[in-house]
């Protein structure tokens, strides 16, 4: 048996004897098992490792949004029916044990994937492989540069010289920051040969940060100048229908009196 430690949670989402069955030899486990509710609004869950499905409840659309892993239990003789995705299928019957173990790499292999691939723009740090991705094309960089990189994308404010040579390069204070400029420039130039990207990293006054593309907002009106606004848009619709109408009278009469004129 297993001592259940609970760095992972796992949840199920089944029917009741379902449940039952996997309670009844849950001292094998060694993560912790949460049943969840087919009807819980809760199911996007970042607290789960990963979410057991019952075989009969997988046509449901009930963790379409959930990006956490998702683990297929089924009879051994029914065919998969709906198009979710998910990462493990189990057969039943099953080895327990054997069932216990691939759920605990599975989960642990997942959370070591998560937190060693890093979105930043459209690139992808890669921190286990020190790899900086950019569609196929990749760069491989030292251990300092990705947590420089990994560093400045954590931070919303730029950091500056002598922070960065304290936390990253873990210089001396007395250090000269040229030697930040310099471990920089060297990155900045090979991430601009690679990706040819200039502005990755961006320098101020106020020190490094990771560019991030402006969005300019449209000008917003105060609720006066909306009304004022409106009202002219109204009053010009006025004119215009007036104008067509006068138009189309006109030539409504023109024609008139040009077909029937002789008639009176």
């Amino acid at each position: 048996m297993h001592s259940n430690s609970y760095n992972i949670k796992v949840g199920c989402i089944s029917g009741e004897n379902f449940i039952k069955s996997l309670e009844e030899v849950k001292s094998f486990f060694s993560f912790k098992l949460v049943s969840i509710d087919e009807k819980s609004d809760n199911l996007i869950d970042d607290t789960y490792n990963a979410l057991i499905v019952e075989g009969k409840l997988e046509n449901k659309n009930l963790f379409g949004k959930t990006k956490i892993p998702k683990i297929l239990i089924q009879d051994k003789g029914l065919k998969r029916t709906s198009k979710n995705s998910f990462e493990l299928i189990f057969k039943l019957p099953m080895n327990i044990i054997e069932f216990n173990q691939t759920i605990v790499d599975f989960c642990k292999k997942y959370e070591f994937n998560k937190n060693s691939l890093i979105k930043i723009r459209d690139y992808i740090l890669d921190k286990n492989e020190r790899i900086l991705k950019k569609g196929d094309k990749t760069l491989k960089i030292t251990e300092k540069e990705t947590n420089f990189i990994d560093m400045l994308n954590s931070y919303k404010k730029s950091l500056s010289k002598e922070y960065i040579l304290k936390n990253i390069w873990a210089y001396s204070p007395d250090t000269d920051t040229h030697t930040v400029e310099t471990h920089i420039y060297r990155l900045r130039q090979k991430i601009k040969d690679n990706f040819g990207d200039s502005d990755f990293i961006k320098n101020t006054e106020d020190g490094y940060s990771i560019w991030k593309k402006e969005i300019l907002l449209p000008k917003i009106y105060f609720q006066k100048n909306i009304e004022k606004e409106l009202l002219k848009l109204k009053k010009a619709k006025v004119v215009t229908a007036g104008k067509n109408l006068r138009k189309s009278s006109s030539n409504f009469l023109n024609n008139f009196w040009r077909h029937f004129g002789a008639f009176f």
